[in-house]
Order: structure tokens, then sequence, then C-alpha cells
């Protein structure tokens, strides 16, 4: 698993994109507009999101943001960085 935590300013957003890991959003404060998929969805403080493997998500910061991302399997890179 890869675990990442990320303080996002509002207005930010991550382009649509896929990869093969699930991956769970646990927003710890602010909104969040994730869409996965056809569907999209606003999900604050205390709420989970699921994306399924190889599905098209984006994530825009509708305020300053503060989330715990967790991927699996293991991430090799995350936003082009190597880990």
């Amino acid at each position: 698993m890869t675990f990442a935590y990320y303080a996002v300013t509002a207005g930010a957003w991550i382009h649509e994109h896929s990869h093969p890991n699930d991956e769970v959003w646990n927003v710890i404060d602010g909104e969040l507009e994730i869409k996965i998929a056809d569907e999209t969805q606003v999900v604050g403080p205390g709420c989970a999101v699921v994306v399924p493997p190889d599905t098209a998500h984006s994530v825009k910061a509708l305020t300053d943001v503060r989330a715990i991302v967790v991927d699996y399997p293991r991430r090799n890179s995350i936003g082009g960085t190597e880990l």
C-alpha cells in the first residue's frame, strides 16, 4: 500500500487519469469534488471515496483540503515523483 497526506489549496485540481491501483480518498478537512467515470460527487470531512482500478477519475478542491490517500497495490510514483 501507498499512503499519502495531501494538503491542497482551494481551486487546485488533478486532471482526469487512471491507474491500475485501487485508490481511497479519506477527507480530513474541507470539500473535494471527485469525478469517477461519469459520476461526480462532493465529499467532506469523514467521507471516504473508493476509486476502482483502471477507472478514469479527477479531483478538484472546492475549499482548502487535507486528505489521506491510500493506493493498493503500492504505487511506484505519485504525480511524476518516484517513491
